[in-house]
């Protein structure tokens, strides 16, 4: 199926969902100021994306079933000699039709004219409410349904309802076409080498923002233009700051470096996370510890498949690492009791996954009318359990002290069973000894 097709279907879908008595309202990201007169690198709304392809700031879709005169409609900047030769060239209005398949086009400085037309007669409206990256939009949509209002002695009937589109959108976006797919595993594949390159020329004494520029070079290299996220590449005590991203501290031999990193490809993001020894060598505690997280990961990835809930995974490596724990004397008392008091978030505080796509913390619900949802082909998520041990833990021996390790894999639902998106990263202990000593 061709990328148009695609589009096609995915917004035919939607307008089913909806109904011939709606219209849907979907802007693109605004542009953000990173200082001055500096701009963030723009990046469209991922719901405006998955239903368009547009790349361009200053976008509206419109979607209304049913319309005589053609049904997708984008607002979108016109094209402009003198702005594209400072800016960059523009689609404009023609291309907007004949590129990416809208049925009209019209001008974005022309939408509080054209709108309110398109929007009288229709009894709802599905649009984001306070939800977007623009909260003037809010207002211009509410403008544009009063004006409506004010005509109301001359037969114009105004919407009465407005309704969130993130039910149906977000629910269709938690299946990934086969389309999809396979950009999320040329994002997964891509990110894996940047992850290999990171492994194979780190050394004590570099930076860990050294380290990142190794990770974006791969990953550009291979056609992504962006990470997913900022990265996070902490060495010893950062390792066991979840969202670390200063990334300015210098790598020293005997530390674990811990790198949570991902590509976007097409739109669509991979989350990957290794941890490793600096000097390529686990000591015989890192080890222990290592090889229980590893151990929490395959129990947790084997409870990915059709027929489970979402929290089986979670529920598998929280056993292991508690049992592991124990064991290792980092706990202690009854597993039952400690998994029942939930002890463990001591050194594991967060899930062991989430949904994956074009959000790295993609769309879609966990749980249906209160129970955990099941598990179903096409769905994508990470599997990403872990263990922090930060300096000075009360109770924690001081040989575990600044030792974090969490392990992260891209897994997609098969009819079958599950598949590792990004299983070209070594993982296993002795392997990732072995591929950092070829490398040397």
């Amino acid at each position: 199926m061709t990328q148009q097709k695609e589009l096609q279907r995915r917004r035919k879908k939607l307008m089913d969902l909806i109904g011939s008595e709606s219209i849907a309202i979907i802007p693109t990201a605004s542009v953000y100021i990173r200082n001055r007169d500096v701009e963030f690198p723009f990046r469209p709304d991922s719901d405006f994306y998955y239903l368009t392809a547009y790349p361009e700031p200053e976008t509206v879709a419109v979607l209304i079933p049913d319309r005589a005169e053609g049904e997708y409609i984008l607002f979108c900047r016109e094209r402009d000699a003198k702005m594209e030769i400072w800016h960059g060239r523009r689609t404009g209005l023609e291309g907007a039709c004949n590129i990416y398949g809208a049925d009209d086009a019209f001008p974005i400085d022309d939408m509080d004219d054209i709108l309110p037309g398109l929007i009288e007669g229709h009894e709802r409206i599905f649009y984001n409410m306070g939800q977007g990256h623009d909260q003037n939009f809010d207002h211009r949509v509410l403008n544009w349904v009063n004006q409506i209002r004010d005509k109301s002695r001359s037969g114009a009937v105004a919407p009465d309802e407005f309704i969130s589109l993130n039910h149906f959108l977000h629910e269709m976006r938690l299946y990934k076409s086969r389309e999809e797919i396979k950009f999320m595993r040329k994002a997964a594949k891509i990110a894996a080498a940047g992850h290999c390159r990171a492994m194979r020329n780190c050394k004590p004494g570099m930076h860990e923002y050294q380290v990142e520029a190794e990770l974006n070079h791969e990953f550009m290299r291979h056609g992504s233009r962006s990470p997913a996220y900022p990265s996070i590449v902490g060495a010893g005590a950062n390792s066991c700051i979840l969202h670390y991203t200063e990334n300015s501290d210098l790598l020293h031999s005997g530390d674990l470096l811990l790198i949570d990193a991902g590509a976007e490809y097409k739109g669509y993001a991979s989350d990957i996370t290794r941890t490793f020894p600096v000097n390529g060598e686990f000591s015989a505690v890192q080890r222990q510890a290592y090889d229980l997280v590893l151990q929490a990961q395959l129990a947790a990835i084997e409870q990915v498949k059709p027929g489970n809930h979402w929290n089986e995974p979670h529920d598998a490596a929280v056993r292991v690492l508690t049992e592991g724990m124990v064991e290792l004397g980092i706990l202690k008392g009854v597993q039952d009791e400690l998994l029942e008091e939930q002890t463990y978030t001591r050194y594991y505080m967060h899930r062991t996954g989430h949904w994956l796509g074009m959000d790295v913390h993609d769309v879609g619900d966990y749980k249906l009318d209160g129970e955990w949802r099941m598990l179903e082909p096409g769905m994508v998520l990470t599997v990403e359990p872990g263990l922090y041990m930060p300096a000075n833990s009360k109770g924690l021996a001081k040989k575990w002290w600044d030792i974090g390790i969490r392990i992260e894999d891209d897994v997609l639902v098969t009819k079958q069973g599950c598949e590792v998106l990004s299983k070209d990263v070594p993982k296993e202990a002795d392997d990732i000894m072995e591929f950092m000593c070829d490398a040397a």
